[in-house]
């Protein structure tokens, strides 16, 4: 019988692609608490205040699907 051995890579490339869903998961996150916010009607000042807690959020989600994106790349190339 063969054994599969996982390689460092290998693990590199997975734990890529969790970052990357995770960044992912929060974009989705962001996206629907922006669409249930403009259609609950609210205030110019209450829409701000809903963007102004979503936009560091979204950033750092796009920050993590990047990075782990890189991540699953640099596993790649170097696999």
């Amino acid at each position: 019988m063969e054994q599969k051995t996982t390689s460092i890579f290998d693990m590199i490339i997975w734990c890529g692609a969790v970052v990357s869903v995770i960044g992912l998961i929060g974009i989705i996150w962001c996206i629907i608490r922006v669409s249930r916010s403009k259609r609950a009607n609210l205030t110019d000042d209450e829409m701000k205040d809903v963007l102004k807690t979503v936009l560091p959020l979204n950033l750092v989600a796009l920050f993590m699907s990047f990075l782990g994106l890189m991540i699953v790349g640099v596993g790649i190339a170097f696999s």
